[in-house]
């Protein structure tokens, strides 16, 4: 198997991206959006312990909706989750969303969405996403490469000590279906172990991380001392995994289900109290009749089913190393937050 062209999310037929940032103080957040114009069938997976989400509830396979036109992630703790007004303004403008009336834009936008904290990272409490930056970010929504890093939803967020970021990246399945998964690494646990090693470099593709080497570097000071907001550190990772493969509602929740496995591989502690790690997940493909979709009460279908979950749980944690090995360092009145590049430098020294 290998990483799709992008090695993104983007490269699940029907799915782009779009996002935007503000890194100039006090501002240091961002918003991302990953828009489905012809709409997926959608599930969720909430494992932390403080979450912030909106129409989750909407996505249980014991409840009516059929599909999701957008999943918005985005900083800003609670606030932002007022992202998704605009998300929902632009797709109605388009006539995109659940048809409720006779007119052509008698429509309600379908807009799950999942929130981290970020607040004040920048340095202002009150510098964190308004609702246009949702119509913005999917309004730049392509197909195209993933900008990873500081960017999006990725622009203020932390990884313990070190900076964290956007993540993206892909697989192509045997039978040419795509898995993708995008991630928004902000977690109160630690990417790195003892040694300072990436935990999910070990399942990169072929030679993706092989240019990695154990860094000679001690870890960076513990993160809680930069804290603007006194108390625990306030974190959450939030993520999509997506894919082409035709699932049923059961089936796609399972597959955000099984997503978790991806954090956990890659993150140490993870789903604390303090974190509100919350995993989507999206099957694009439009199926000529729904009964054509993959169910996990389907025993000739779960073989199918387990190589899609499996690819999903590992593509996310590829994605989170995607997302600190792009990361940049960024200067906070509460200090500098390290990217992992500055941290470790050893660990790009050629063998």
């Amino acid at each position: 198997m290998q990483p799709g062209l992008h090695n993104a999310i983007t490269d699940v037929p029907g799915v782009l991206v779009g996002q935007v940032e503000r890194v100039d103080a006090p501002y240091l957040t961002g918003t991302t959006v990953i828009h489905v114009p012809l709409t997926a069938v959608a599930g969720v997976d909430v494992r932390g312990g403080a979450p912030g989400t909106r129409e989750t509830d909407l996505l249980s396979p014991v409840n009516s909706n059929g599909g999701v036109n957008a999943i918005v992630l985005t900083g800003g703790s609670a606030f932002g989750l007022d992202t998704a007004g605009g998300v929902m303004r632009w797709l109605e403008e388009r006539g995109e969303g659940v048809r409720v009336g006779q007119g052509e834009y008698d429509v309600v936008p379908i807009v799950p969405t999942a929130v981290i904290f970020d607040l004040a990272r920048g340095g202002d409490f009150k510098a964190r996403p308004e609702p246009s930056w949702g119509a913005d970010a999917i309004a730049a929504a392509t197909s195209g490469p993933v900008a990873l890093g500081n960017h999006g939803a990725g622009a203020g967020a932390r990884a313990r000590s070190l900076k964290g970021g956007v993540g993206s990246a892909s697989v192509r399945l045997d039978d040419g279906t795509t898995v993708g998964a995008l991630v928004i690494v902000n977690a109160a646990g630690s990417t790195v172990d003892a040694d300072g090693n990436l935990y999910g470099a070990r399942l990169g593709l072929g030679d993706e991380f092989g240019h990695l080497r154990t860094p000679v570097e001690p870890p960076p000071p513990a993160a809680p001392g930069r804290n603007l907001i006194p108390g625990p550190s306030m974190n959450t990772v939030i993520a999509v995994v997506a894919t082409d493969v035709p699932l049923d509602k059961a089936a796609t929740q399972r597959m955000a289900m099984v997503a978790h496995d991806g954090l956990a591989r890659a993150i140490d502690p993870i789903h604390t109290l303090v974190d509100g790690d919350s995993i989507f997940a999206l099957s694009t493909r439009v199926a000529e009749d729904d009964r054509q979709r993959l169910s996990v009460t389907d025993p000739l279908a779960l073989g199918q089913l387990e190589t899609a979950y499996a690819a999903g749980a590992r593509t996310l944690s590829r994605a989170i190393v995607h997302a600190m090995l792009n990361a940049e360092s960024v200067e906070t009145p509460g200090g500098t937050i390290p990217s992992y590049r500055d941290a470790y430098p050893s660990a790009f020294a050629e063998a």
